[in-house]
């Protein structure tokens, strides 16, 4: 395989009932219900997708730079189309980090994150009105 090149994604999806799923990809397993009763929505889950995606970046980037990250916690609200398919229309993703770093590191590992590294939002459409912001707790 050719270097920085990954192996394609691969996971199942077994029709449970109704309109929940199990799904299985390597180990892990998880449930997704259309209803969002029994399991995340497909919405849900894309949802928790982007911001942990874009979490994981800030975080990697924030430790990598040696900067006293203590926490980091992440609050997504996305507002969809009122008509089907009732996409993401705006996404506002609110992160919280704890320790002393300076609101330029932030700002930084955000940047790249969205600009470079997030695969999810780079998968979503681009036309998508997205705003992130942050809070430092010392």
């Amino acid at each position: 395989m050719t270097a920085g090149v990954r192996p394609p994604l691969e996971l199942s999806l077994t029709w449970e009932r109704d309109l929940l799923f199990s799904g299985v990809i390597g180990e892990h397993r998880l449930h997704l219900d259309g209803n969002g009763q029994d399991g995340v929505s497909p919405v849900q889950a894309l949802g928790f997708a982007l911001a942990s995606c874009m979490g994981s970046d800030v975080a990697l980037i924030l430790t990598r730079g040696r900067h006293p990250l203590r926490a980091l916690r992440a609050h997504l609200t996305a507002h969809r189309a009122p008509t089907d398919p009732r996409r993401f229309v705006s996404v506002a993703l609110r992160f919280e980090v704890e320790g002393a770093v300076p609101a330029e590191a932030v700002e930084r590992a955000l940047a790249l994150s969205r600009e470079k590294y997030c695969s999810v939002w780079h998968s979503l459409r681009q036309d998508i009105a997205f705003e992130t912001s942050f809070k430092i707790v010392d």
